[in-house]
């Protein structure tokens, strides 16, 4: 175990835990708070860093923790409060089928298995490289280059599928 540089850490590795959270919850205001907390978590629980990873790895895996968390917390609070949030219809043609489009993209993503779902989006939504991508996995980034092409054909063909 070794001593770490949080403000370098901060630094260094902020914009990438952004990013994946973004890329898992596509809530910018979620994105940054559960960043914040991430961050904080790994400061306060410093003795939990192993170094046997990347401090990144180590990072995304708290940050994913966290988001799961919090998306168990929300189910819970939606089955108390049924119907609290009310669709509002599009104003415009063209959004609503860019809508339509992205919801059955989404549709195929979330049928789609681990970890091809994973680092499409990361790649895709969160913008990653594909050797960031294989940091957070802890493989190559060939690994992470292949598996995302497996993951667009995939799409592409499901995408055929349904028209």
């Amino acid at each position: 175990m070794r001593a770490l540089d949080y403000e370098g850490l901060y630094d260094a590795c902020y914009m990438q835990v952004y990013s994946f959270l973004l890329t898992m919850s596509r809530d910018r205001s979620l994105a940054e708070e559960l960043t914040a907390q991430t961050f904080y978590k790994a400061m306060t629980a410093q003795s939990e860093f192993r170094g046997e990873g990347s401090e990144l790895t180590w990072l995304c895996a708290i940050a994913k923790n966290l988001y799961a968390d919090e998306q168990r917390r929300r189910a819970r609070h939606s089955e108390l409060a049924p119907d609290a949030e009310a669709a509002a219809p599009g104003a415009m043609e063209d959004s609503a089928l860019d809508r339509d489009m992205a919801f059955r993209i989404h549709l195929v993503l979330h049928d789609m298995p681990e970890p091809y779902k994973e680092v499409f989006q990361l790649r895709v939504f969160g913008e990653l490289s594909f050797q960031q991508i294989g940091q957070i996995f802890a493989r190559t980034e060939t690994w992470a280059r292949v598996t995302y092409h497996r993951a667009k054909l995939k799409i592409q063909e499901r995408m055929g599928d349904d028209g």
